[in-house]
C-alpha cells in the first residue's frame, strides 16, 4: 500500500472492469493508484448444498470473452493464471422456443465459419478477477487500501477523492468503475438513460452427461433466454432469464427440482442433468450513460453502460472501454496534454459511445422481441433469423462485427496472424468434470 496522496490516474472499482482499466493503464507507463470499497464478509454456506436455500459463497457468475479480450488479457499479464479455469466456445446455437407464429430456424454460429479455432473463452469472473489482481499488482499499480470514495471536488489541475480511510488524494484524471449506480459519474453530473425489465436471471452451473462440443447455447423462451456456456469437459454454466417471480422458485428449489426443472427446459440438449452449483439471483435492467466522460472523471464498464446477458457484450464492452481508454491517455502523456482535459474526454466519448449504444440497442431489442406482447418485433425476429439459417455470407458478417470491436481496434486489443485461425491461448486443462 502507498502513502502517496498524487497520481496521474485513480481507478475506482475492484470489479473486472476497474481492475482491467488500471492495468491497461500502468501497462502504458501512466503513474496509476486503484482504491474500491472493501468487500462485504461472505455469507455462511448452507450445509445443504442441495437444500434449495439461496448459497452466496462466492461469485458464481462466468463471462464469455470474445477474441480481443483474450489478447487483452495475455497482454497484461492475466490469462495464464484464468486460462485453466475457461473453455474455449466452438459456436452458439440459438433456439428459438417462444412459440410465437414465426417459428424461426436454429442458427449456429461456428467459429470454423470465420476460420477460426474459437469464439473466445468461458471466463469465472472470480478467477477472471483474481488473475486482474494478480497483474495489477505485477505492473505496479499503487492500491489504496481506503475504501470507498465518501466525497470528490474538481480544480483547474486535479480531481480529489475523500476516501473512507480518512486521506484525500487526487489525480489529472478519475476512472469511475464503480458499477450502475455511480457515485462518481452523479458527481460528474453525467445523466444517464435508465429503464427496467419485468425479468431477473438465475447464474449457476451443473455438470451433465451429453458433450456440449464447445456450443454456447440460448434457448429462446417467451420470457426471455434460458443460455448454457461450456465450462468444463461436461460442465456448463447457466445464465436462466424469466419473470422474477419464476425465477425466486428457481433459486428456493431444492436441487433435484431445480435440475429436473432445467432438464425440461432444454429438452435433453445436455441428457441427465446433475452438480447443482451455488445460485444466486440479479434483476435485470439497462443504462446508458450520456457522455463516456466529462469533469476529470471518465466511465468504464457498468457506470456507462448496463444490459441484460445476452450475446456476451456486457464486459466485452467494458475491456473495449479500458483499452481505448488507456491509449488516448498514453498518447496524450507522451505530447505532454492534461491527460484529465475535457478534450481527452471528448475523444473518448467520440471513440466509444456509437459501439455502446449500437450494442446496447440491439440487445434491448433482441429481449424484447421474444415477449408475446410485441408480436411484431418476434416477427421480425423470427424473418431476420431465417435470412441468418440461410446466407451464410450475413451471418460471417454478423459475427465479426458482434465478436470484435470497430476501428481503431485499441491497441491492447489488436490482433496479429497468430491469434486467428488456430484460436488464442488454448488453456492447460478443463476444470474437472
Amino acid at each position: 500500500m502507498t502513502a502517496r496522496s498524487t497520481f496521474d490516474c485513480i481507478v475506482v472499482g475492484g470489479g473486472p472492469a476497474g481492475l482491467a482499466a488500471a492495468a491497461a493503464l500502468a501497462s502504458k507507463g501512466i503513474d496509476v493508484a486503484l482504491t474500491a470499497p472493501a468487500a462485504p464478509p461472505p455469507e455462511p454456506e448452507s450445509e445443504d448444498a442441495g437444500s434449495g436455500a439461496l448459497e452466496r459463497p462466492t461469485e458464481t457468475r462466468t463471462a464469455a470473452l470474445f477474441p480481443p479480450a483474450i489478447v487483452m488479457l495475455q497482454r497484461l499479464g492475466a490469462w495464464d493464471a484464468v486460462a485453466p479455469l475457461s473453455a474455449p466456445l466452438a459456436g452458439i446455437r440459438i433456439i428459438d422456443a417462444t412459440g410465437q407464429l414465426l417459428r424461426a430456424p436454429e442458427v449456429l454460429f461456428r467459429a470454423s465459419d470465420i476460420g477460426r479455432g474459437d469464439l473466445g473463452f468461458n471466463v469465472p469472473n472470480a478467477g477472471l478477477a483474481a488473475a486482474l489482481e494478480k497483474a495489477v499488482r505485477a505492473l505496479g499499480v499503487s492500491l489504496l487500501a481506503d475504501g470507498k470514495v465518501l466525497s470528490t471536488c474538481e480544480d483547474d489541475k486535479f480531481r480529489s477523492l475523500e476516501l473512507a480511510g480518512g486521506r484525500t488524494v487526487r489525480a489529472r484524471l478519475v476512472v469511475a468503475a464503480d458499477g450502475r449506480n455511480s457515485m462518481l459519474r452523479e458527481a460528474a453530473g453525467i445523466s444517464t438513460s435508465r429503464w427496467a425489465y419485468d425479468q431477473a436471471a438465475l447464474a449457476t452451473r451443473f455438470s451433465h452427461s451429453r458433450r456440449h462440443s464447445g456450443i454456447s447455447t440460448e434457448l429462446h423462451g417467451p420470457e426471455g433466454p434460458c443460455t448454457t456456456v461450456p465450462l468444463g469437459e461436461r460442465v456448463s454454466s447457466l445464465v436462466w432469464m424469466d419473470k422474477p417471480d419464476v425465477i425466486a422458485h428457481l433459486a428456493a428449489a431444492p436441487a433435484d427440482e431445480l435440475l429436473r426443472l432445467l432438464g425440461q427446459r432444454l429438452g435433453g440438449l445436455l441428457g441427465t442433468l446433475s452438480d447443482l452449483g451455488a445460485r444466486s439471483v440479479f434483476p435485470l435492467a439497462g443504462l446508458v450513460a450520456q457522455t463516456m466522460g466529462q469533469a476529470r472523471i471518465a466511465l468504464v464498464g457498468e457506470s456507462a453502460h448496463a444490459m441484460p446477458p445476452i450475446g456476451a457484450q456486457g464486459l466485452n464492452l467494458g475491456l473495449s472501454d479500458a483499452a481505448t481508454l488507456a491509449d488516448l491517455v498514453a498518447e496524450n502523456s507522451r505530447l505532454g496534454t492534461d491527460i484529465g482535459s475535457a478534450n481527452l474526454l471528448a475523444a473518448y466519448d467520440a471513440a466509444r459511445s456509437s459501439d455502446v449504444h449500437r450494442r446496447v440497442n440491439a440487445v434491448d431489442l433482441l429481449n424484447r422481441s421474444v415477449r408475446p406482447s410485441l408480436w411484431p418485433l418476434g416477427l421480425a425476429r423470427g424473418a431476420g433469423l431465417h435470412v441468418l439459417a440461410a446466407m451464410p455470407a450475413l451471418r460471417r458478417r454478423l459475427m465479426h462485427e458482434g465478436l470484435f470491436p470497430p476501428p481503431p481496434v485499441p491497441s491492447l486489443m489488436a490482433m496479429s496472424a497468430d491469434d486467428g485461425s488456430a484460436g488464442v491461448a488454448a488453456p492447460a486443462r478443463h476444470p474437472a468434470t
